[in-house]
């Protein structure tokens, strides 16, 4: 049976457990870590910093884990997100460099709209999930993960430079904003105080820059990691503060921190990269072939295709499925049996759901097993237990679409 206290036992391991570079481990903060513009702020509401990435970030703040994720459902949030990284992808070329390295069909992009798509190697593996924008300014915006910022930099900046060394024109910029992501039911209501344009005319992936609670040059992107309706807002670093108390005196928005966007995520059934798919997971693998563009497809002509684009037909080993249980909370790294007892996975996210009061997870079976409904086990403390094959996501998604 579900427990709140099973998911404060899920954070109190969290918040324990050892750091690592890329995943859901958190680690007491540091002060060689590095510090988003609105760490003072996030002090000052009791935030509890722990280091994520590199960065020194609240996992939680004076409410519980589970009040604060209960609140993004019925409410809005406030995430402090300035650990990704964003980049702007310069140049009349811009579209050629970004294709080199992604699969998606970045060239087919309306003006300010945006799309989900994979940095792959050429064994198909997957180096980032990323969000790619066609802004209307005339370049690209990218963001992608904290945890691979050193690698993505090293990869677009080594193909900037080959690319340039061609001939062609394109170039590469860090964007030092800080990132606020606003998510919830009610966030377009809060946002929509502090603008003049029509949110209503901002779907879901899509993008503008505009001036918000009286700071100009912010773009707004209306997506998130939540499942939710929302925003993420790029914003001057100068600014973030300011921008951040004003979101916050509406008393719909309350600040959340990274326990509260992990089991937000997981219950929306979305990946976090170095846990749910890694360089040695392929989309199809991961269940993210949504993500490869048909011209893609039939050109064949990114990292890995020959591996990938096969495997659209063909079966792969595994793939990534949904879990739902009874009992003791799944956790990562959890063995999958089959009902005769027979290793047939590995559990990669899991925590007990605030909004369903069921334990949720994610990981990877033989793909004889994957189809939703299939009765497996999963070894929980030593103990297997009952767990059943499910349909992500485990909540449905509000996303914001035009009517």
């Amino acid at each position: 049976m579900w427990r709140a206290g099973s998911l404060m036992a899920w954070l109190g391991s969290i918040l324990q457990a050892p750091p690592r570079t890329l995943g859901r481990s958190f680690s007491c903060a540091q002060d060689a870590h590095r510090r988003t513009p609105l760490y003072d702020l996030h002090l000052a509401h009791g935030g509890k910093m722990v280091e994520f990435a590199g960065w020194n970030l609240p996992v939680q703040y004076r409410d519980s884990h589970i009040n604060s994720h209960l609140h993004t459902r019925r409410h809005c949030s406030l995430f402090d997100v300035s650990h990704m990284l964003q980049t702007r992808i310069l140049g009349c070329d811009r579209v050629k460099l970004m294709e080199s390295l992604v699969v998606g069909d970045i060239a087919e992009l309306r003006p300010n709209q945006g799309t989900l798509s994979l940095f792959t190697n050429e064994a198909g593996g997957i180096v980032d999930d990323l969000i790619v924008t066609n802004t209307s300014e005339g370049h690209l915006y990218v963001v992608s993960n904290a945890g691979c910022r050193d690698k993505d930099l090293a990869l677009m900046q080594a193909k900037v430079r080959e690319l340039q060394n061609m001939g062609n024109d394109v170039g590469l910029e860090v964007v030092d904003n800080a990132l606020l992501a606003l998510q919830g039911p009610t966030a377009a209501q809060v946002l929509q105080a502090g603008v003049s344009e029509d949110l209503r005319k901002l779907p879901f992936m899509s993008s503008a820059v505009m001036e918000v609670f009286g700071v100009p040059g912010c773009r707004v992107t209306r997506c998130g990691y939540t499942g939710e309706d929302g925003v993420e807002i790029s914003v001057p670093a100068a600014e973030a503060v300011h921008l951040a108390k004003a979101l916050l005196d509406n008393p719909e928005v309350k600040l959340a921190g990274l326990a509260a966007r992990d089991s937000l995520r997981l219950e929306a059934g979305l990946c976090l990269y170095g846990s749910d798919i890694d360089e040695r997971t392929t989309p199809v693998e991961g269940s993210l072939s949504w993500t490869l563009g048909k011209r893609r497809r039939a050109a064949m002509d990114f990292p890995g295709a020959k591996v990938i684009v096969p495997q659209l037909k063909g079966k792969v080993q595994r793939r990534r499925v949904g879990l739902m249980c009874e009992g003791p909370p799944m956790r990562a790294h959890s063995p999958i049996l089959s009902t005769e007892g027979t290793i047939i996975g590995t559990v990669t996210s899991g925590c007990p759901s605030p909004s369903l009061k069921k334990n949720v997870a994610m990981g990877y079976v033989s793909s004889q097993y994957s189809r939703p409904g299939t009765s497996v086990l999963v070894e929980v403390r030593r103990k297997q237990q009952m767990a059943v094959i499910s349909k992500m996501p485990f909540l449905p998604t509000s996303y914001y679409t035009l009517k």
